[in-house]
């Protein structure tokens, strides 16, 4: 395999430090190319510079702007604009020239500061000056609204535009992102929150939900008809498609009075024979068992961890992945959160997902390896972006289901273009169409198109991020330079 090869200005480290080989590990390993660090002024495929009127030898040159990279928080999105190659970010006080390819001879210039605009979305650089409600979850300006900025995964959307650039530099093979030559992958996970109904409260819910049309279903469940232990269901569903799910169970056994008082731990016990025997089930055939980690786990490695083994001790199996309960990381420092997982063992996470909003949080449908701002560091665990929980579509009463069917199709569609992950996230009771109307459709719309496609690698969130991490490594094993901070 070619190796790209790759210069950095060493005044560009100087100022922004680790940073850039982190933004450049990730992009390169996305696109699948090995790489080799030459010395500024050596020949090579692609110079990221900061003096544009120098001439580097070689065919891809970006101009970067090490005045963003001081304080990178300060730039506001106005909106996504539309190009060939790169759907770029507009910055408030941002004319459209600045938006420019240029050949000179032979030689690509982009005055874009692409790697900035990469790391400014991997980090959330903007979202830290949201408003946050009392979960953490955040309220989108209504530029990210009116552009679709989640939907649209910028950041993959402008690898994509680089890997064309490199491919016209003559780049050469890159390693497959995805086995068995398959254009993008696929995985259904589910949040076990409600799997044991409270009989006496349900009915409520349910009339308060679905009014005089959930009657009938409100009185089935009282008197134990319906209930909300769908195991079997979800699983004999699946199978139909050729698909084995997660399943992100809670090991912190909350109640309702603590319910009541703020905080929203679900009420199960893991330990139980039920659930012993539900782990035994899962796992045998092929399912994953996964961590749901509690409301306030963030705020307590000790408790995290017990959870964790609390977990595994009751699946009897190792948990290689976790996702938050109410996607709840520390809401002042997310990436305080993403490295108590690796300090824990997870081999993957799949938390970094807004709740309201449906699209990828940090604009990627690929995987990638978190920054930790504050030391610089590559954190190694990877992190799985979430494209849809169920709820974005179903709690927005202006839609149709056909509208929402739609816009779950377009999703799809949209992993397939940039060869990305589609991740769905279903919660556990949604399943009878009685007790919630139209859920279980919007997720078999989303099947029936990745199955009419044909190019989708379907796997479970462990193995999807066990491929990735292995392909990482490989990638890092054939490389030269671009190390620092790992």
């Amino acid at each position: 395999m070619n190796r790209i090869r790759i210069s950095i200005a060493p005044q560009l480290r100087e100022v922004v430090g680790p940073a850039i080989d982190w933004v450049w590990r990730q992009a390169l390993t996305t696109l699948g190319y090995a790489w080799q660090e030459t010395a500024p002024g050596e020949p090579c495929d692609i110079a990221y510079v900061v003096d544009c009127e120098r001439q580097p030898l070689a065919q891809v040159v970006i101009v970067a702007s090490p005045e963003r990279w001081h304080l990178p928080s300060r730039y506001r999105l106005r909106s996504l604009i539309p190009d060939k190659l790169f759907p770029m970010p507009c910055f408030d006080g941002e004319s459209l020239h600045q938006m420019a390819l240029e050949r000179r001879e032979n030689t690509l210039w982009s005055y874009r500061d692409l790697l900035f605009d990469l790391f400014w979305f991997l980090t959330g650089q903007e979202e830290r000056t949201w408003p946050q409600d009392i979960h953490g979850f955040y309220t989108l300006p209504e530029a990210w609204l009116a552009s679709q900025v989640l939907e649209q995964a910028p950041v993959s959307a402008m690898l994509e535009g680089l890997g064309a650039l490199l491919q016209q530099a003559g780049a050469g093979e890159s390693l497959p992102r995805w086995p068995d030559g398959k254009r993008a992958a696929a995985a259904i996970t589910h949040d076990v929150d409600y799997p044991e109904v409270i009989r006496w409260l349900e009915p409520w819910r349910i009339l308060r939900r679905q009014g005089l049309q959930g009657v009938w279903p409100a009185w089935e469940v009282l008197i134990g008809r319906r209930n909300h232990w769908a195991f079997p269901d979800w699983m004999k569903f699946e199978d139909r498609y050729g698909v084995r799910s997660a399943f992100y169970f809670v090991a912190r056994q909350g109640s309702l009075l603590e319910y009541g008082r703020g905080l929203p731990d679900p009420f199960y016990d893991v330990t139980s024979p039920r659930f012993r025997a539900l782990f035994r089930t899962l796992i045998e055939g092929g399912w994953e068992v996964g961590m749901h980690a509690s409301y306030l786990a963030y705020a307590s490695p000790e408790r995290f961890a017990a959870e964790k083994r609390r977990l595994e001790e009751a699946a009897a199996a190792p948990i290689l992945g976790n996702r938050h309960h109410y996607w709840h990381l520390n809401p002042a420092d997310p990436e305080e959160t993403l490295q108590l997982h690796a300090h824990l063992g997870f081999l993957y996470d799949t938390s970094l997902m807004h709740d309201r909003h449906l699209g990828w949080r940090r604009g990627t449908v690929t995987p990638f390896f978190p920054l930790a701002q504050k030391t610089g560091c590559e954190i190694g665990v990877v992190q799985l972006p979430v494209a849809w929980m169920d709820a974005q579509l179903m709690q927005r009463k202006e839609l149709t289901q056909a509208q929402r069917e739609a816009i779950i199709v377009a999703l799809v569609d949209r992993t397939a273009t940039l060869g990305g992950l589609f991740v769905a996230n279903v919660h556990d009771y949604v399943f009878d169409e009685k007790l919630f109307p139209g859920w279980l459709a919007v997720l078999r719309a989303a099947l029936d198109r990745i199955a009419e496609r044909g190019d989708f690698w379907f796997a479970t969130p462990a193995a999807i991020a066990l491929h990735w991490r292995e392909r990482y490594e490989r990638l890092l094993k054939i490389s030269a330079g671009l190390d620092e901070g790992r």
